[in-house]
């Protein structure tokens, strides 16, 4: 087994054949887990009649509601029971006293602004979880398209949600760590997509965990920044290719459903964020599979240098810690996060993501400002030759090209 593939072995969000059950002609979690939660029709499923029924979502101009935020943001926390608290000076805030269901439009462009300058943001207090489903898909609609997760469990007949559910089972924890050393795995929410997502919503359902099971987050600005000019410089000129092909691979290792096809993506190394205007480095260890332009042993050090340089930069880092009532938000083109399994009870964690789509990542302003949905239709005819091409070829027929566009301002 590879070590990508590694990755997904323990996955909290894939069915496993053996361990669950079919219950009523679709995939969902044993009787014995689905008899412990706190809300059972938010379980897990992975129903048949879903496999290959939906498409990868094509190109689309984003209308990020950060443009609209107002940076005082006194609409949204100028209420005398809302209290904010920075976690770290650069990266990270807790709110209390704001019922985010509660948001009208302009607080709600304020929380995307919010989101995008911290990067992480955790609320606490929060009724989610007890609205119909349909209330929820509407608030996250606001922010851009939703996702449709190729293979993660989704309540039933509820796609646009993807489930995580650690399975309170004896041995569970030590299942985790059965071959690595740790259950850290660094990554960008599905960063193979066209359009990845922007703004993304975590929410606990429950959580049996007397303290622990963090997520962590590093931020991406920060490691950008850290690099020398010299080597700033040299990732911009460069694309990586993003792939889903190891996530579904362990789908079907474990028999679960694949909703939608494989998907590839080329995207910037280096990536501008159009609303905060800064640039991020944009790899993690769970997609990025290779540097185009390269030849395998240059894109495999590189990766494994910038990989390396981002995951231990633990004074660019933050860690959220949960309760049953804790949502938190973050900025996905600016961050990567990890689950952390640091407990070896039988305790169940379950929890749901709703993740709205954001812009194309683009390289700099100048490519946002003459990006479009046709542009971007015409170099995906393209797609196969590039990726077939040897790193000369794809030097002199794109990458060149694209070095000289990420120079202009």
């Amino acid at each position: 087994m590879s070590h990508a593939l590694s990755l997904y072995t323990d996955s909290d969000i894939h069915f496993r054949e053996g361990e669950d059950t079919v219950r009523n002609g679709v995939k969902s979690i044993s009787d014995q887990n689905y008899a412990r939660l706190k809300y059972p029709h938010w379980a897990p499923t992975w129903d048949p009649k879903h496999e290959g029924a939906f498409e990868n979502p094509g190109p689309f101009v984003h209308h990020d509601r950060g443009y609209f935020g107002d940076p005082s943001f006194d609409r949204l926390l100028g209420g005398k029971e809302a209290k904010r608290t920075p976690i770290t000076p650069k990266l990270g805030d807790v709110i209390e006293g704001v019922q985010l269901s509660k948001l009208t439009s302009q607080q709600k462009d304020d929380l995307a602004l919010l989101v995008e300058q911290r990067g992480v943001v955790v609320f606490r207090d929060q009724d989610f979880k007890e609205l119909p489903f349909d209330s929820i898909i509407e608030w996250g609609n606001y922010f851009g398209p939703l996702h449709v997760h190729a293979t993660s469990g989704a309540p039933l007949g509820q796609s646009e949600f993807h489930i995580t559910f650690r399975r309170g089972e004896k041995g569970e924890a030590k299942k985790t760590l059965a071959n690595k050393l740790n259950s850290i795995g660094w990554h960008s929410d599905v960063s193979y997509e066209l359009q990845p997502p922007g703004i993304t919503l975590f929410g606990m359902l429950q959580t049996d965990i007397n303290g622990g099971g963090d997520t962590q987050f590093i931020d991406m600005f920060e490691a950008y920044d850290r690099l020398s000019p010299q080597m700033q410089a040299f990732c911009e000129t460069l694309q990586v290719l993003n792939s889903s092909a190891q996530q579904a691979e362990a789908a079907r290792l474990f028999g679960g459903v694949q909703r939608k096809t494989e998907i590839e993506s080329i995207h910037p190394l280096v990536i501008y964020h159009p609303v905060i205007k800064r640039k991020a480095l944009y790899v993690n260890q769970s997609f990025s599979t290779r540097i185009l332009g390269l030849k395998q042993e240059e894109s495999d050090l590189l990766l494994k240098f910038l990989i390396r340089h981002t995951e231990t930069l633990l004074d660019g880092h933050l860690r959220a810690n949960w309760d049953e009532n804790t949502v938190v938000l973050w900025d996905n083109r600016r961050v990567i996060h990890t689950a952390t399994v640091d407990w070896d009870n039988e305790a169940l964690r379950h929890a749901f993501r709703l993740t709205t789509l954001g812009n194309r990542p683009v390289g700099s302003e100048a490519e946002f400002n003459d990006w479009t949905p046709e542009k971007e239709l015409e170099e995906l005819k393209h797609l196969d030759e590039k990726l077939q091409m040897t790193p000369a070829d794809y030097y002199e027929n794109y990458g060149k090209k694209f070095a000289e566009y990420s120079k202009r301002k």
